[in-house]
């Protein structure tokens, strides 16, 4: 918490003139009464001061609990300088300009009723210029703050600056000298000593807080991260004549992407994959609501259309104007190998077939949530013995490396072509590998999901 400073607390040592306490009889035998008194009450005045020095570093070392050790300073400032009210005021620089955070504890100790005095931006300029305690004795007479309306029960001010650093990042002030008095020198020296060595406690304490809410945040984010990883299929599904793969990997702790396999019975399935506007924890809980919404919609129509249409209207009505989520939802007859289809403003697929260039099954369409009727569109394909379809998020292709350049749309398709063979799972990972290896080791901004299909058999 810093050592106290004694010499600031004692002020400088007076020298003694030589000869003072030597030499012939009819020289001085030493000071006055008068210089012996005032420097004994010099020195009681340094004790107590360095007492109360003392006191106040046991008082406040002892909590994490900034609102705590804030209230204590300035609890003891106003005892210290006999004062009616005061208050901490924490600051930040934005721009060229100083600015307050806040009050963030006042006491008043008063038996009259008084209003709560706040520190002024002219204050508060003042002192991010001058770095140095301010006495304002006569508030209304006082030029500097000529313009400035003060509460008619103020009746003299005594500021002093929170440092850390030479920067400013609080002000301690304190209101009304008790009895009518003006705060003295002696007063402005002491409550900035006060400042002085608050200042560090306040700021460890502050950060200490911070450091909690963080761990704090950190655990609520790996219980999220627990439950997203559950809502998402855990094993591949079991599709008579295809065999299908899935994953996601969210760019921080969790993530706004989705995807879906949704038996609808023996010869249907339901394929979904989904890309929340946003990050991190909000975006997840979005992508839950999606997900729920989605599986609800598949088991009420078998058209994807108005799975989609239906979907965006209850997402409509729950999120706000800059909510939004991309969705590609097809639906798979195992019987008749087609693959109807339907697009909320998502990416296009890639279907890999006999052709010597893939097919890419689009519809027009408008994410969900951003209007609420939207006249969706639908389409279908025919999956022959062999085909690879993939669906996937933005994440993929547009997954950036140091320069700036993205891995494309291009690039997926040269990595789909030459592990076209493997298995559905093992084809994701290839793919996976190759965005990162493309990145090196460049943090992305976008969760990379993907979801294979292919028809093995007649």
């Amino acid at each position: 918490m810093g050592r106290l400073n004694l010499r600031r607390s004692f002020g400088k040592e007076r020298s003694r003139k030589p000869g003072a306490i030597s030499g012939d009889a009819d020289q001085d035998l030493g000071p006055a009464p008068e210089a012996v008194q005032e420097e004994l009450q010099r020195l009681r005045r340094a004790l107590e001061e360095l007492t109360f020095l003392n006191e106040l570093a046991r008082e406040i070392s002892i909590s994490h609990n900034s609102k705590e050790v804030i209230e204590k300073v300035v609890r003891r400032s106003l005892e210290a300088v006999s004062a009616e009210q005061g208050v901490i005021t924490l600051v930040e620089e934005e721009a060229a300009k100083t600015v307050k955070k806040g009050t963030i504890e006042r006491v008043i100790m008063s038996p009259r009723e008084l209003a709560k005095y706040h520190c002024n931006q002219k204050m508060l300029d003042w002192m991010q210029e001058h770095k140095r305690p301010l006495v304002i004795n006569d508030p209304y007479g006082d030029q500097r703050f000529a313009d400035v309306k003060w509460d008619e029960d103020v009746t003299s001010v005594l500021c002093a600056p929170l440092l850390i650093k030479s920067k400013l990042t609080g002000i301690l002030s304190v209101y009304n000298k008790k009895e009518g008095k003006h705060f003295s020198e002696d007063d402005e020296r002491f409550l900035g000593i006060i400042a002085s060595h608050s200042a560090m406690v306040i700021e460890s304490a502050r950060l200490y807080e911070e450091e909690e809410k963080l761990r704090f945040m950190q655990e609520e984010l790996k219980v999220a991260s627990r439950i997203q990883e559950d809502l998402l299929p855990k094993e591949s599904p079991k599709i008579t004549g295809y065999e299908a793969a899935g994953k996601s990997i969210p760019a921080r702790m969790v993530g706004g992407d989705y995807f879906d396999f949704i038996r609808i019975d023996d010869n249907s399935w339901a394929f979904a994959l989904g890309d929340v506007s946003g990050k991190g924890l909000p975006a997840s809980l979005l992508m839950a609501n999606l997900g729920a919404t989605l599986r609800a919609q598949a088991m009420l129509s078998d058209s994807p259309r108005e799975c989609l249409h239906r979907s965006n209207r209850l997402l409509f009505h729950c999120t706000n104007v800059e909510t939004f989520a991309t969705v590609f939802y097809g639906m798979l007859d195992t019987k008749e190998h087609q693959f109807r289809f339907s697009s909320a403003g998502h990416e296009i697929p890639f279907l890999f077939s006999k052709e010597p260039e893939p097919n890419r099954p689009r519809v027009n369409g408008l994410a969900l949530g951003i209007l609420e009727e939207f006249p969706f569109e639908e389409d279908s394909v025919h999956i022959d013995e062999g085909d690879l379809l993939l669906i996937y998020s933005d994440g993929v292709v547009d997954a950036e490396n140091a320069s700036g350049e993205h891995f494309g749309e291009e690039k997926l398709k040269e990595v789909i072509e030459k592990h076209l063979n493997e298995s559905p799972s093992k084809l994701i990972e290839q793919i996976i590998a190759a965005v990162e290896s493309h990145a090196g080791g460049v943090q992305q901004i976008d969760d990379v999901t993907m979801v294979v299909l292919r028809r093995t058999g007649a």
